[in-house]
């Protein structure tokens, strides 16, 4: 599945919404019934109780025709239509916009507004709104014996459905709003431990490496003993004494890759397993981007005062290797580094001489999936994924995080900064 499939997917949990029809039903039934019965008021009573079966029996094919755990897009804009369709009927013959629970009829467009497709909601929202203008101007009387007594202006009984309508479209545009953002996070929080897994699993690979590496020396060796006898018996025969030549060559060649495969996770391991200082964690990550980048690195310890042996964490690893990352991107030749440690604090700014974070994106660097609206930024700037990662990550691990653009230099400024004793505490 590629990364953004899951955001175009949009569908409602079955078991939630049938629940949540049933005690709108049951709510529909108590009220319908109490005020017929309690309280006597006169209205059409039975087709009032065969709408609400009409929904009970849409909920029951929902719980033992229907067999999907999900709702997807459509059928779930079929049986929130119908929701509507129910609670409009129920309106219009007891009162049409008057009648004060005419509010529950923008409740399943805005359910579904965090759960649904884009058109789907509008759909729902203009059908609503549809429902609420024909209720304005056409609906039986209220219960009797309260259409005797109610009267009132007509710019009160205008502004209602006027009300209706412009709450409506608020609560679909933050719920749609807050959905979208929902999901982008969700997806780049997936996105997060994907990486750390992947990471975890490579570590893995590298300790059976070097195991299986010890395992298999013992036998390769018996085989180049018995190799190297065999050549010394068939020196005569060229023809074996190539196969066997070529047999040994290839044994001279695992023995190799074998001796690569124990020293190599060896070294890692080290760097994983012991307990590093903050200025260890910079210069194994500044050192990786050395090999690979042209540009210069400057590291400034000067007022590292307090430097703390903590316990070697990925995590950490990986922020800071994003953020050192990001400023060597946008750099234009240097990054500077800048650690500082007190007996309270430990603190990394880290500054590029690069253009900055754009103005426009500013306040909401550090969330997933942003981008400049400038034209001349965007090729530039990337979607945010990795400073959310890295914030994210360091975050987990009791740091404070901040973004800006340097005061001192042209480019971006990160400062990420840990209490001592959380420090210790990892």
């Amino acid at each position: 599945m590629k990364f953004f499939e899951t955001s175009k997917y949009f569908s409602l949990k079955k078991s939630t919404y049938i629940n949540l029809r049933w005690i709108t039903i049951i709510g529909q039934l108590i009220t319908i019934n109490s005020v017929y019965f309690i309280f006597n008021f006169k209205f059409n009573f039975v087709l009032g109780n065969l709408i609400i079966f009409f929904g009970i029996l849409s909920n029951l094919y929902l719980i033992y025709i229907y067999e999907k755990t999900q709702l997807p897009d459509r059928s779930a804009f079929i049986f929130l239509l119908i929701d509507i369709l129910q609670v409009s009927f129920l309106i219009y013959l007891t009162g049409g916009i008057i009648n004060p629970f005419v509010i529950f009829l923008i409740l399943p467009s805005a359910f579904s507004s965090s759960n649904l497709g884009f058109r789907t909601n509008i759909l729902l929202v203009a059908i609503t709104s549809i429902a609420i203008i024909i209720l304005t101007f056409y609906h039986l009387d209220l219960p009797s014996p309260l259409n005797e007594h109610f009267h009132i202006s007509s710019y009160y009984y205008y502004s209602i459905p006027i009300a209706l309508i412009i709450a409506l479209i608020f609560l679909n545009y933050f719920a749609i709003t807050f959905g979208i953002e929902s999901r982008l996070r969700k997806e780049a929080l997936n996105k997060m431990e994907e990486v750390m897994a992947k990471e975890h699993e490579l570590l893995s690979l590298g300790g059976q490496a070097a195991a299986a590496a010890h395992s298999l020396g013992t036998p390769f060796s018996t085989i180049k003993i018995i190799s190297r006898d065999l050549l010394e018996q068939f020196k005569d025969n060229d023809e074996v004494n190539k196969d066997i030549e070529l047999l040994v060559s290839q044994i001279e060649k695992c023995s190799e890759i074998l001796k690569k495969l124990t020293l190599n996770p060896t070294i890692e391991d080290d760097f994983i397993d012991k307990n590093l200082t903050i200025f260890d964690y910079i210069n194994e990550i500044v050192k990786s981007f050395e090999k690979i980048s042209n540009k210069k690195f400057i590291v400034n310890c000067d007022q590292n005062s307090n430097s703390l042996n903590i316990t070697k964490s990925i995590e950490i690893v990986y922020g800071l290797r994003n953020f050192i990352g990001n400023a060597n991107k946008f750099s234009s030749s240097k990054i500077f580094i800048n650690l500082k440690s007190d007996s309270d604090f430990t603190e990394i700014i880290i500054e590029d001489d690069g253009n900055g974070y754009p103005k426009d994106v500013l306040n909401i660097i550090g969330e997933p999936y942003i981008k400049s609206i400038k034209s001349s930024e965007k090729s530039k700037s990337g979607l945010g994924l990795g400073i959310f990662i890295g914030k994210t990550l360091l975050e987990k691990n009791y740091a404070n995080i901040l973004c800006r653009n340097s005061k001192t230099r042209s480019g971006a400024e990160v400062s990420i900064k840990w209490k001592n004793k959380d420090l210790l505490s990892l």
